[in-house]
């Protein structure tokens, strides 16, 4: 059987390290479960969830130089679509029709009213600057 990124197979658990897990496949190729592919939650230590020559359902997610990246964890998980990290907000997306200068010049406006925020806030907190005394 030839391995190819995203096949479903099955394999025998042959070693844990502190980075993951090795799985014998069929055909004798090993691969490795990288241990943010072992589960879903946060995984501390791989040995809280795997033995060696445990029998499990791995995915094919890379195949590089001869290495072979397996999953666990999306195995059962539908293919999910990839998403931006950062969404700008509504009122701000009409700022994709600003000019780079019109950006920078309201970044930089509400960078220095953050600051005077900050500054503002720290001086309270220090009983303010520039009392004097009597």
């Amino acid at each position: 059987m030839s391995l190819e990124v995203g096949n479903i197979v099955e394999g025998t658990v042959t070693g844990i390290a502190n980075f993951g897990a090795f799985v014998t496949l069929p055909g004798g190729a090993t691969g490795l479960v990288h241990i943010s592919e072992v589960a879903d939650a946060y995984v501390h230590d791989v040995k809280d969830h795997l033995k060696e020559n445990d029998k499990i359902k791995v995915k094919v997610i890379s195949i590089k130089e001869g290495k072979i990246g397996l999953s666990i964890r999306q195995v059962n998980r539908p293919r999910e679509r990839r998403r931006p990290a950062f969404h700008p907000p509504r009122s701000s997306r009409h700022s994709r029709r600003m000019s780079f200068e019109d950006k920078l010049a309201r970044f930089l406006k509400e960078s220095d009213e953050r600051q005077t925020d900050i500054r503002r806030s720290a001086d309270a907190k220090r009983g303010g600057r520039g009392t004097k005394f009597s």
